[in-house]
């Protein structure tokens, strides 16, 4: 379809008042006509329409004794209702199909259950050659999966120690760390970094990064996930490519789990 296809589709007008919408924010949260119309991209006349038709939807509303407007928290509605009843599951899986691409090969969100993680979101495209295939209710073991260390690094030292010295880790590959020290160094440097690596931790030929779900007070109630396979690429370049990706929509994420009133339900719920 072309473009002038496309145009006769479109309520320019409707695009206007959302670009009026757009032109407040963190560091312009009042503004008179001429910044709006300037931010827009419109002439003051229409801005100066657009604003007061939406003064009177609820949507702007003057600041008083002044010539500037601000936005109302009825814009808010617009954002709550996106939202409002979604799980982890349907929040984050746009955000895992986002991830996985040529050299992401999966994407996947975990909570923590005991000494486990336990699978409640995967998206999928390779890792058939490492005869990995895990599904929404798999478990991975905390201490070694990258999706473990993400959510063990934001939860209290007592509290780590206690889940690998209740369930003693146990080598799973040869590049399986078992001593609870080390791992627990590693956890930190999770805390640290924002993001844990597994390397090849719990499937041979399988690399891991992950980054935290968190509450509206830090508190982990999940992970996210990126995986793909060892060959191919050094883990320096592995991190390299999944760490800004991942990091950002874990904090997207959280931030719509948080809006939504969502926590770290059931696993198995759906």
């Amino acid at each position: 379809m072309s473009d002038d296809k496309n145009e006769k589709n479109v309520v320019k007008s409707v695009a206007k008042a959302f670009a009026v919408l757009h032109s407040f924010g963190p560091d312009a949260e009042e503004l008179v006509i001429a910044d709006v119309a300037r931010a827009a991209q419109m002439d003051n006349a229409t801005a100066f329409r657009l604003l007061n038709t939406l003064v009177s939807l609820g949507y702007v509303e003057k600041v008083p004794d002044s010539r500037r407007f601000r936005l109302t928290f009825k814009c808010l509605e617009l954002g709550f209702n996106a939202i409002a009843r979604s799980d982890i599951r349907t929040l984050g899986r746009p955000l895992l199909r986002s991830l996985v691409g040529d050299r992401i090969e999966a994407a996947s969100i975990g909570v923590l259950d005991g000494p486990e993680v336990v699978y409640v979101e995967r998206i999928q495209a390779g890792l058939q050659r490492l005869a990995v295939d895990v599904r929404v209710g798999n478990r991975v073991p905390a201490f070694s999966s990258a999706l473990g260390r993400a959510i063990l690094a934001h939860l209290p030292l007592a509290d780590e120690r206690a889940i690998l010295e209740a369930n003693p880790p146990k080598q799973l590959t040869q590049y399986t760390k078992v001593d609870i020290d080390h791992i627990l160094a590693e956890i930190a440097h999770a805390r640290r970094d924002g993001f844990a690596v597994s390397d090849q931790e719990t499937v041979t030929g399988l690399r891991v990064l992950a980054a935290p779900i968190t509450d509206i007070d830090g508190i982990p109630i999940a992970a996210m996930s990126v995986a793909a396979p060892a060959f191919g690429q050094t883990l320096e370049e592995f991190i390299e490519t999944a760490r800004d990706a991942t990091c950002d929509a874990a904090k997207r994420l959280s931030l719509a789990v948080r809006a939504a009133g969502a926590t770290a339900a059931h696993p198995l719920t759906p």
